[in-house]
């Protein structure tokens, strides 16, 4: 087996090797770079790909790539309102970009989904790009970028897109399928615990960064008033634990008014009860998929429940639930390499109904159960985050029996991820970025800081 030190070199070098420049400066890494393949848009610097790459240089002090890429994807933000309904709306950041060279000048080439599988405009690129900036101040102390005009401006027009006009009346926030890293139909559309998460550490970072002016005042007022609402509706609704399917499984139903218990109008027969009752550990939970009218989602979702660790979304008891959960059914959720995006996978008709028979998310395959070496740096931190250091180290040896072996893949397939992914590519970078980062958050727990969030202070809600 190889040596951990050597195995850190090859993941340098490959990570040092996917460095994208414009203008001889690096503004981000390409998402894959396996010769002999046709690039399709893997060729392209992706903002949520781009995140753990980021973090990664951040903690090595190469902070000037992460500043470049701040700068340069901030000019691709729309800035106008847009008539045109073809067009990208104001505040909204693209998926991805690449360089492309136009009449001898380079310059930068957005895709706001225009271009994707589906053309679904994706809805978490804001929200990374959020969090990534608030990792970028508490890594290098340069407050001065995020208190400049034109990155206020922009932390304003993301704000404004997520809090301001909408048809919604939850505290969550609603958006189309695809719309996230799960990019293709899989039934998360309406309010995805994935994007919650997301959402909510990025309103977190926009609380911290935005300056406390009048000009900031009425986005200030509107994301504290929305924090400790999203809160409670995500620990109260979306938790799953033997009490809470106790609680569900005699619900009465077509009730009506403030006093309703039954809020969404669940239907019990629509929940798998036989198997969550079996599945669930006496002392272990987790936050459910989705939520909605009559339907609670009741797949496992990791990123959506690691982010929730990670960003305080989740009480501290409902953490130490998540990883007791994660540690009980470890041969579901983990099996032979970290970890599955969700489970369990669709198959026979919901497969066929809910993803449009896509065969590429296929049951235990790419985002419909199968599984994905990225999410090791969200098993290090939540972990670290929540004192069970043991779960992640045990993550990571896995890992590291097969990813340089197997020419760091994508993702795996199979029920055990025992199988490279059908249509994975090789040198994703990451991949290579999610186990450099692990390692690091493992070494020196001082790193959470760039990513993790305190309880959020009840009295700071809004009149």
């Amino acid at each position: 087996m190889r040596t951990e030190q050597s195995l850190v070199q090859e993941a340098w070098q490959a990570l040092e090797n996917s460095i994208i420049y414009y203008q001889g400066r690096p503004v981000g890494t390409v998402a894959a770079r396996e010769p002999d393949l046709i690039a399709l848009n893997y060729d392209q610097c992706f903002i949520r790909d781009f995140v753990s790459s980021a973090l990664v240089f951040l903690i090595k002090g190469k902070s000037e790539i992460v500043r470049n890429f701040l700068e340069e994807t901030l000019k691709l933000q729309p800035k106008e309102r847009q008539f045109d309904c073809s067009k990208p709306g104001r505040g909204l950041m693209p998926a991805s970009f690449k360089v492309e060279v136009r009449q001898g000048q380079e310059c930068l080439k957005a895709d706001f989904g225009e271009h994707a599988i589906a053309r679904v405009a994706p809805v978490d690129s804001c929200l990374w790009w959020m969090i990534l900036l608030r990792a970028y101040v508490k890594a290098t102390n340069d407050t001065e970028l995020a208190f400049r005009e034109d990155f206020q401006e922009g932390i304003r027009l993301i704000m404004d897109l997520c809090l301001v006009a909408r048809f919604d009346m939850y505290p969550t926030l609603l958006v189309p399928d695809g719309a996230s890293m799960i990019d293709r139909r899989m039934g998360l559309y309406g309010h995805p615990l994935d994007i919650q998460s997301v959402f909510y550490a990025a309103l977190r970072a926009g609380g911290e960064l935005l300056i406390p002016n009048k000009e900031n005042e009425y986005l200030i007022r509107a994301l504290r008033s929305r924090l400790n609402p999203l809160i409670r509706h995500i620990r109260e609704n979306y938790w799953l634990d033997t009490q809470r399917l106790n609680a569900i499984y005699r619900y009465k139903v077509e009730e009506y008014g403030e006093e309703a218990l039954n809020q969404f109008n669940i239907y019990s027969d629509s929940i798998p009860f036989q198997r969550l009752t079996e599945w669930l550990p006496e002392d272990g939970g987790y936050l459910a998929g989705n939520i909605g009218p009559s339907q609670i989602d009741c797949r496992f979702f990791s990123q959506g429940n690691l982010m929730a660790i990670i960003s305080s979304l989740s009480d501290e008891k409902q953490s130490h639930g998540i990883l007791r959960l994660i540690e009980a059914r470890w041969h579901h959720l983990v099996g032979d390499m970290p970890m599955k995006l969700c489970f369990p996978a669709l198959e026979d008709i919901e497969w066929k109904t809910l993803t449009g028979c896509d065969p590429k998310n296929r049951p235990w395959s790419y985002h419909n159960g199968g599984s994905w070496p990225v999410l090791l740096w969200m098993i290090a931190a939540a972990t670290q985050k929540m004192g069970k250091p043991e779960l992640a180290h045990k993550a990571i040896k896995l890992a590291e029996k097969r990813l340089s072996k197997d020419e760091w893949p994508e993702y795996y397939d199979g029920k055990t991820a025992r199988l490279v992914g059908k249509q994975a590519r090789r040198y994703q970078t990451w991949t290579i970025a999610g186990y450099l980062l692990a390692l690091e958050l493992m070494e020196n727990p001082e790193h959470l800081k760039l990513v993790c969030f305190d309880e959020y202070p009840q009295e700071l809600t809004a009149t």
